[in-house]
């Protein structure tokens, strides 16, 4: 299912040293709203969805967030930030009530949309806390990434509440893999 690639999704570019907001983007690392919170959401998700193509699309955007999750180690490593391992900000371990639970489809997805929101508007918070333009342009791509599973995550809702035969989840792996072509 996995696959490792040397090259990062986008260049993590990082002008001066900040060790303050190293720390900050421990919340994105390790934190509730973080991307290993996601990849692990969706992982467990995908173990569960009955449904092959929505499978393979959460296999495919927990795969993404692992990729964004070594975005961020890169960054607080460059910002000269803390050793990374699964706190947020403020030192709080990771634990496993970060993940949904939820066996129904619809209330996976629900939850899968929930935590895009969240780590959206945690980026959008720490996009005004940086004046680094490297670290900016990085922000906002990974919110904008955020954005395009949020995206398919309410539109495979939408499919499942309107029986939509197989072809149309099938539409959402190739739209998936058409957002990776405008990166």
């Amino acid at each position: 299912m996995f696959g490792y690639c040397k090259s990062l999704f986008y260049p993590v570019q990082v002008q001066l040293r900040d060790p303050v907001f190293g720390q900050v983007l421990l919340e994105h690392y390790g934190g509730k709203d973080s991307e290993y919170s996601a990849a692990s959401q969706y992982l467990n998700h995908r173990s569960n969805m009955r449904n092959r193509h929505l499978r393979d699309l959460l296999g495919l955007i927990a795969a993404e967030e692992m990729g964004h999750m070594e975005m961020i180690a890169v960054a607080i490593n460059k910002l000269g930030g803390p050793p990374l391992c699964y706190v947020n900000s403020q030192g709080i371990p990771w634990n496993m009530s970060y993940v949904d639970q939820s066996l129904d489809p619809i209330a996976m997805l629900q939850a899968d949309v929930e935590a895009e929101v969240r780590a959206r508007i945690l980026y959008n918070q720490h996009f005004t806390m940086t004046n680094d333009p490297g670290l900016k342009k990085m922000i906002s791509f990974l919110g904008s990434r955020e954005d395009v599973h949020k995206h398919l995550f309410q539109k495979a809702q939408a499919l499942i509440q309107h029986s939509a035969p197989a072809e149309q989840f099938h539409a959402l792996i190739v739209e998936y893999k058409l957002s990776l072509q405008k990166l």
